[in-house]
């Protein structure tokens, strides 16, 4: 394994020379290409024009951008001389920006836009430290003169690329020579974490930390060269740097799209892709694009496709008893499931292919013809969105991981996934299981808090070593803030999060997550989010399908004026209060103080840095406040 990150891409490159490492749409909106060779040599021409700028090993530099070719070629020509880059995306706020660059004082950064770069002279007041902006996108001459103004030079990441070319002509093997003085240990990059707690930190990651998990991701995700895989993800977060690292060392091509739903299907059918990383949202998105899609054909389309959907999940869950594909906490045989199970496996076995033939096979061609996997990471993966996929023999794994880890702690193998889980930790990272309060190891299919140890923990958080000791054990233990099990074969479930556990009254401790994930399976719920921190009882904020109620509305008659009319009357509250007595009761497992008693409904989408974080979690921190008012008419009976 090389020892660092542009080493790796180096040795593709002369490897997999006239191989496409990118795909972007151009100008006249055709896809276009850059073969490896030609963005190594890019890279090392902006690394150049960094040293020509004064830019020395270990200085920061931040990088304000979101996906684009661009941005790879600049992050590995940062890294080649031995600089740090910082990344965030052009969602960053002012507050956010603020923060990031006046914490690491840098004084070169790398803005996608006029857009960015104004955010940044708006508070240059803040960041006296910032000398040099580079831009991707030439700027306006409002912010060019608001640069002259604040005395900052302004440069384009193209000018960039002339001057480093002549830099290299200048200064023979200059930018190669500060690429081969690069060790394990070197700072790669800073992330700032999004924030789902209010409290931004600093992640210092090596270039160990991501090279610990190329060698094993190789085997669990298998692609071959020339390959085309999707970056639709924010590429300054964790998940899809490191995801587009395993596309990079498999010389395989990066293709940048959006998730949105008409432009990624656009452009899967385009490209056929072969993997399809994401978060979960952009599955869910997918799922219930499916069924809506269904629900408007109705008819024989829509009995059909109901009825195959159920025959394939009930023989897929037969497959999983009988073969062992469940999660496992005891050991034993699985000849008493092959006796129960048998023959009715046997006799939906030619159901199960036949909605293949008439639905399911449709339904996968929307994913290309290449399509092999998708990774859903970065949240929890919904329960009946990973079985609908399974079931119609879409292969989504899920995998682990945190910023801290850089990121990835596990992920199912694609070649033979566990349903229930995100797999074993990968080659060179240890997990186990303790009790939350004093510490004690235990064992296999107990419940605990999860900590993780190996080479993909970070260094520790940028001048914050006391927030580093609270989260590292004595011994060298991460503490995710995870809570879950690990089955007989290493396997960990994942089931919430510490800080998002609410305490009742009563003292109850409650996941939310699994609340919300049943919730979220209602055709007429969008987004669920429990509620009742010190309360005697659950509540939740219910975002609205407005499509979904207003066709409910037109199939049963229901009068209304003005749709937030239509949400207060009594036909649509009895309709919600049904839904969710329906989906949360013990028949479905839940217990009886798990039960939500009040709910209120909310139509306003979740936004991206106001209610969703970078990576699409929920802001708990944020919602408590936008919502306060309807939060508190849930318990003002109490009072």
């Amino acid at each position: 394994m090389e020892q660092t990150l542009p080493k790796m891409f180096r040795k593709v490159a002369m490897e997999f020379p006239e191989t496409a490492c990118q795909m972007s749409r151009g100008k006249n909106k055709e896809f276009e290409t850059v073969s490896y060779r030609d963005a190594y040599q890019l890279a090392l021409d902006f690394g150049a024009a960094l040293l020509s700028f004064g830019i020395k090993r270990g200085d920061l530099i931040g990088l304000i951008s979101d996906n684009r070719k661009e941005w790879q070629q600049a992050d590995q020509g940062i890294m080649a001389i031995g600089a740090v880059d910082v990344p965030r995306g052009c969602d960053a706020t002012i507050q956010d920006i603020e923060a990031i660059l006046s914490i690491t004082e840098a004084k070169t950064v790398i803005a996608e836009n006029s857009a960015q770069i104004n955010k940044i002279l708006s508070i240059k007041d803040k960041l006296p430290n910032v000398e040099h902006i580079i831009s991707f996108d030439p700027a306006k001459q409002e912010v060019i003169d608001l640069a002259n103004k604040y005395n900052v030079r302004l440069s384009t990441y193209e000018e960039c690329i002339k001057i480093g070319r002549k830099y290299r002509l200048d200064n023979k093997n200059a930018v190669e020579d500060e690429l081969e003085k690069g060790q394990w240990d070197d700072l790669a990059c800073i992330i700032f974490t999004s924030g789902t707690t209010g409290t931004p930190k600093g992640v210092e990651l090596t270039h160990g930390n991501f090279l610990t998990q190329l060698d094993e991701l190789q085997e669990r995700i298998f692609l071959n060269p020339g390959e085309v895989a999707l970056s639709v993800l924010p590429i300054w977060h964790v998940f899809e740097r490191l995801v587009e690292y395993v596309i990079l060392i498999q010389a395989v091509t990066i293709c940048y799209s959006k998730p949105i739903g008409s432009i990624l299907l656009a452009d899967i059918q385009a490209v056929n892709p072969t993997l399809i990383p994401a978060v979960p949202r952009v599955f869910e998105a997918i799922y219930d694009g499916i069924f809506r899609k269904m629900r408007k054909a109705g008819g024989l389309t829509y009995s059909l496709f109901s009825f195959f959907t159920k025959v394939a999940i009930i023989h897929s869950r037969m497959s999983r008893k009988m073969f062992n594909k469940n999660p496992c906490f005891t050991r034993y045989y699985t000849v008493a499931w092959w006796f129960l199970f048998f023959i009715p496996w046997i006799l939906l076995w030619p159901l199960k292919g036949l909605g293949n033939l008439l639905v399911f096979r449709k339904i996968k061609q929307l994913l290309g013809k290449n399509f092999r996997a998708g990774v859903a990471g970065g949240g929890a993966y919904p329960k009946n969105i990973d079985e609908f996929f399974w079931a119609i023999g879409v292969n989504i794994v899920e995998g682990y991981g945190m910023t801290e880890t850089a990121p990835v702690i596990a992920v199912r193998p694609i070649s033979c996934p566990i349903f229930g889980n995100v797999g074993s930790p990968i080659r060179g990272v240890k997990a186990r299981i303790v009790n939350p309060e004093d510490g004690f190891v235990l064992k296999r299919g107990q419940f605990g808090a999860i900590q993780i140890k190996g080479g993909t923990v970070m260094r520790g958080y940028y001048k914050r070593p006391d927030l580093t000791q609270k989260v590292m054990t004595v011994d060298g233990w991460l503490d995710t803030g995870d809570l879950g099990m690990m089955t007989i074969h290493d396997e960990i479930v994942i089931k919430g999060r510490k800080k998002d556990t609410i305490v009742l009254r009563g003292g109850e401790n409650v996941e939310p997550v699994p609340i919300e994930q049943k919730l979220n399976e209602s055709r007429f719920i969008k987004q669920a989010v429990v509620v009742g921190q010190d309360q005697r009882y659950l509540g939740a904020l219910i975002l609205v399908d407005e499509e979904e109620i207003k066709a409910y509305a037109e199939e049963n008659g229901v009068q209304y004026d003005t749709y937030e009319n239509l949400l207060a009357s009594n036909d649509i509250q009895k309709l919600y209060d049904s839904e969710i007595n329906n989906l949360i009761n013990t028949k479905n497992g839940f217990k009886m103080f798990e039960r939500i008693n009040k709910f209120a409904l909310i139509t306003k989408p979740f936004e991206v840095g106001v209610e969703l974080s970078a990576k699409q979690e929920i802001m708990r921190y944020r919602l408590t406040e936008i919502y306060k008012k309807e939060i508190e008419g849930m318990y003002s009976e109490e009072e």
